[in-house]
């Protein structure tokens, strides 16, 4: 971790600050709403949680947002949860995405990019055109306000106008990637009654076609609410019986027709893991995405209409919902369906290139992926248009830092981000106007009051706490599907401080106001009373090239002691020897502390990930305290159920 007296990686220079909207909106704001107009960044912070309304109201009217019935306050109540958003307003997500097609019909809205790397544009007035159609065909076959309309989609552009039509009727969107199996699409779209399916009959993915005919057909006999059915022939074959072709329901010069709705009216649904369980099923509003997006993609990501924006993601997780929501800002997104590493690592630098963008965004897996192959993205690339790369899915470690730093540009704002599909959003990350200090996420979001609290809540700077957001957002949950009486939300991040999010992150607040992620609380490592988090230790020990990835465990054990082991997945040639293992501990002593030092470092053929590419920790944990596989993990919630029979096995050595 950083401290206060370390020089920044990077400075955003007086004429970036001067043109970021960020600082426009700090002296708007301050001109019609009582902001301040001096102090940047950190009292334009302070109003904005001090004030919510305020800031709120403010950030509606700078951005324009069209309420079709006004609203009667901002923030009707604001207990959590439950904070009533803009009460009486109704508004249409869908139209805000579109309105850049009035003023710039023939400019760019999507950037379609496949293995390929050969962009294809997609006209702003096209766009239109297709979700005007396309939701003039959904009404027809009976779909209305609040229906739930799903995808097993990749990302592609028939996904974005699916999303759009489905807002613009008022029905709610859901979606999962076409690489996860028929029990985990189940999973998640039993739980909400779809009335219609998007599908594709496949999806190209490292270079070969992956035919999911079957699964298709899977799906569709185990929805029984399905009404429709909407082929899309990504590899080329017919409609199966009984389904519609996606062309014949594109065809039609329409206008959209935006469904006025409530403020507060579903949107669509986002999943968690659900690696111990069910995935949570999160419903998000219209008018609390729109918002909390306009803020988040047009001041603190600095996107507007001259802006490229691509960010590597698929429609089984939340990225992909908020890289659509670039069109709200005007800007042209770029739509990439196929492997990050396909043909080569270099292959996401390679997109951006290609499309233009002005903001990449990735994993900090994929950054440290590339610094460990040899890839120079700098020097084999014309990045010269990228403004700012962004990260997220896991903390992005110093190296990451100095990597893109030395190895992309020196003049480059790094972001690493950190939210959760719980919100859609980001609770600190991106700020255009701030320094970027190495291994630290720039500031907290505006609007959002990130605190770092103590079990018995007191806030904590410069130590490590659980992190809490002490005020609503607006993009909070309207509730989860199928949890009549909210119990299960409310036990989901408001169990431990009651009326206060918890997150079930550990962080660090910097006396200069930066952010540290430690790593999931609720995998915490704890040795003699001591909180550690295991993203410290994967930090270090990543380092270390003969090591591939990293999973580390705390058990609590039944006479009183503590085993810490640490599980290796080595790069290829490596072995683990008395010298590897010795220099993996040395290490973690000098980088960390004794403390952190595991007791065992043990091989594993891999580590097993969620399926959008989290490490799973708790899991594990239960495996190994002999907990079985049947409740232990939920088996279509993991890219690879083999791996973990490992862990079980090991349980029954250990207590033998």
């Amino acid at each position: 971790m950083t401290s206060a007296h370390t020089e920044p990686l990077w400075q955003p220079d007086e004429e970036r600050i001067a043109a970021a909207a960020v600082t426009r909106f700090q002296a708007w704001a301050a001109e019609h709403h009582g902001a301040p107009a001096e102090g940047g960044y950190p009292a334009l912070h302070r109003w904005s949680v001090e004030d919510l309304e305020s800031f709120w109201r403010a950030v509606a009217e700078w951005f324009d947002v069209r309420f079709s019935t006004p609203y009667e306050r901002v923030l009707g109540d604001r207990s959590m949860p439950g904070a009533q958003w803009f009460p009486g307003a109704t508004l249409n997500y869908a139209e805000h995405a579109l309105r850049a097609a009035t003023e710039r019909p023939h400019d760019t809205a999507l950037l379609h990019v496949d293995e390929t790397h050969e962009p294809r544009a997609i006209t702003w007035a096209e766009l239109r055109r297709q979700v005007g159609s396309l939701s003039a065909e959904l009404r027809a076959l009976g779909v209305r306000p609040g229906d739930r309309v799903s995808g097993y989609l990749p990302n592609i552009p028939e996904a974005v106008v699916a999303l759009l039509a489905t807002a613009a009727v008022g029905a709610v969107w859901t979606s999962c990637a076409p690489d996860f199996g028929a029990r985990s699409v189940l999973d998640r779209f039993q739980q909400v009654e779809p009335v219609v399916l998007f599908t594709v009959d496949g999806y190209r993915y490292g270079g070969k076609e992956h035919d999911r005919r079957d699964t298709v057909a899977e799906l569709r006999a185990e929805l029984p609410t399905l009404r429709a059915v909407v082929h899309i022939p990504l590899l080329g074959t017919e409609p199966p019986e009984g389904a519609l072709a996606w062309s014949a329901l594109t065809a039609a010069d329409a206008d959209p027709v935006f469904e006025e709705v409530a403020f507060s009216h579903p949107l669509w649904v986002l999943y968690s893991s659900g690696t111990t369980g069910l995935p949570k099923a999160i419903v998000q509003s219209q008018g609390g995405i729109l918002i909390e997006h306009l803020k988040q993609l047009g001041l603190h990501c600095d996107l507007g209409p001259d802006d490229v924006f691509f960010w590597y993601t698929s429609t089984g997780w939340m990225m992909w919902n908020f890289l659509v929501a670039g069109l709200l800002t005007g800007t042209t997104v770029v739509i990439y369906d196929g492997s990050p590493g396909y043909p080569d690592t270099g292959a996401q630098w390679r997109v951006a290139e290609r499309t233009g963008a002005t903001l990449y965004g990735t994993s900090a897996a994929y950054v440290m992926a590339c610094a460990k192959s040899d890839v120079h993205p700098g020097r084999d690339f014309d990045l010269s248009t990228i403004k700012c790369v962004a990260t997220t899915g896991s903390p992005l470690p110093p190296d990451g830092f100095r990597w893109l730093h030395d190895e992309v540009r020196e003049d480059l704002w790094i972001a690493s981000v950190s939210g959760g599909t719980d919100v859609c959003s980001c609770f600190a990350g991106a700020v255009p106007t701030l320094p970027v200090h190495i291994g630290e996420l720039q500031a907290a979001g505006l609007g959002t009051d990130l605190q770092s609290w103590d079990p018995s809540g007191k806030p904590l700077i410069g130590e490590v706490g659980e992190l809490v957001v002490t005020n609503p957002m607006p993009s909070m949950p309207i509730r989860f599907w199928n949890d009549p009486d909210g119990s299960r939300y409310r036990d989901s991040y408001f169990e431990m401080y009651p009326g206060v999010w918890r997150h079930g992150d550990w962080i660090t607040i910097t006396e200069h106001g930066s952010v540290v992620i430690h790593g999931r609380s609720d995998s915490t490592l704890n040795r003699q009373g001591v909180r550690m988090g295991s993203a410290d230790i994967y930090e270090a020990v990543e380092r270390l090239p003969e090591i591939r990835e990293s999973l580390v465990i705390g058990l609590e054990e039944p006479d009183g002691g503590y085993w810490m082991p640490l599980f290796v997945h080595l790069a290829e040639g490596a072995t683990l020897d008395e010298a590897l293992i010795a220099r993996i501990k040395q290490t973690i002593r000098t980088e960390l502390s004794p403390r952190h030092v595991p007791d065992e470092i043990i091989e594993v053929p891999a580590i097993p990930h969620t399926l959008t590419g989290k490490r799973i920790e708790v899991p594990v944990k239960r495996l190994l305290q002999g907990t079985p596989m049947s409740k232990a993990v939920n088996p279509g919630s993991v890219d690879n159920l083999d791996l973990l029979h490992f862990y079980e096995a090991l349980s029954h050595t250990r207590t033998k």
